[in-house]
């Protein structure tokens, strides 16, 4: 597989710097607004100027896709249940749908490995059990990291400012658990969890899937590609690819659950540095995502014990963004004291 990234150019630490001095001349007390302020300076890093223009066009981007691994009983759902998310989504009647709306944001849905999908971005008709077979080949890999990162071009030549990288798809946390286990040299029972709500029977065979899928892994440990193709699937490799192309595009993302946290560590690996440019969301009710998170060293925002992915909680705190970006923008500053001023 032959995929290359541009550079990675690093936010501009003089912007944020600018941002919360910014802030200290503002009508509140010093660091009165704690967390806010340091995401108003991220966006302003992120922008490369003091203060950040107001968020005008932010986007989901959720990737579809189906995963063999829940023919093992590792998940509660199947393709019908990805197909229902989808319909619903399409509907305007899923959970992301609301939260967008409140925020303000628009969604794109890409399907690139759904069961029952087609169009230009589909790679693949769901993805192999993972724990004794590829879940991609090389080719279906290339074209999925591919698709994700024409998501990524079209957003941002479309104008978004901030983008969000979410997925759709039942089984999707078995594969994301063991990339980040390989990622990170950490034992299956650490980073298996709970999912779409699976009860310790299934628990047990989700592990055991981690399991012999890590086996399967141990000749590309190094290779992020072949980690992809090996125990992926085609929405982790569309969101590594998404999420590092956003970074060599200077746009900032917003991380959901666990799926696009283990593709985080993906697309880190194929563009280093990347991390700079992505904000956590929030603490999911699954370990494998606070295992990444501390890889990536992002702190998240909330920890609201969502479980559910599928964009809902980047989607919750995208409405904290734009009012970050506001008060640096709208909020009045203290007068000057002037030069002669005896006040200690």
């Amino acid at each position: 597989m032959n995929i290359e990234f541009g550079p990675v150019t690093l936010p501009d630490e003089n912007a944020r710097a600018g941002a919360l001095q910014r802030h200290a001349t503002l009508l509140s007390p010093p660091r009165s607004l704690g967390r806010i302020e340091r995401l108003g300076a991220w966006l302003a890093a992120c922008q490369g100027r003091t203060p950040p223009r107001p968020l005008r066009r932010m986007r989901v981007v959720v990737f579809a896709a189906d995963h063999g691994v829940t023919a093992d009983g590792v998940s509660l759902g199947g393709p019908a249940t990805t197909r229902e998310l989808l319909d619903a989504l399409d509907g305007g009647s899923a959970p992301l749908n609301v939260l967008a709306d409140v925020a303000g944001a628009g969604i794109r849905v890409v399907d690139v490995g759904t069961a029952d999908g087609s169009g230009p971005d589909h790679v693949r008709t769901g993805s192999g059990s993972i724990g004794r077979a590829d879940a991609l080949t090389e080719e279906e890999t290339e074209a999925a990291v591919r698709a994700g990162m024409r998501a990524a071009d079209a957003e941002v030549d479309e104008g978004a400012d901030v983008l969000v990288a979410a997925e759709v798809g039942s089984g999707v946390t078995t594969p994301a658990a063991t990339l980040v286990a390989a990622l990170t040299d950490t034992e299956p029972v650490a980073v298996v969890g709970r999912g779409s709500g699976i009860d310790d029977t299934a628990w047990m065979r989700k592990a055991v899937a981690v399991r012999d899928a890590l086996r399967r892994c141990r000749p590309v440990t190094g290779e992020p590609l072949g980690l992809l193709r090996t125990a992926g699937g085609a929405d982790l490799a569309a969101m590594a690819g998404f999420l590092a192309q956003a970074a060599v595009r200077r746009t900032p993302v917003v991380l959901d659950g666990l799926p696009s946290t283990a593709a985080a560590l993906l697309a880190e690996e194929l563009a280093p540095g990347a991390r700079s440019w992505w904000l956590a969301a929030h603490r999911a009710a699954e370990p494998a995502q606070v295992v990444a998170l501390e890889h990536l060293d992002l702190e998240p925002v909330l920890d609201l014990e969502i479980r559910l992915g599928a964009g809902t909680g980047a989607a919750t705190v995208l409405p904290m963004l734009a009012s970050a970006a506001r008060l640096l923008t709208e909020v009045a500053q203290r007068p000057a004291l002037p030069a002669d001023s005896d006040i200690t």
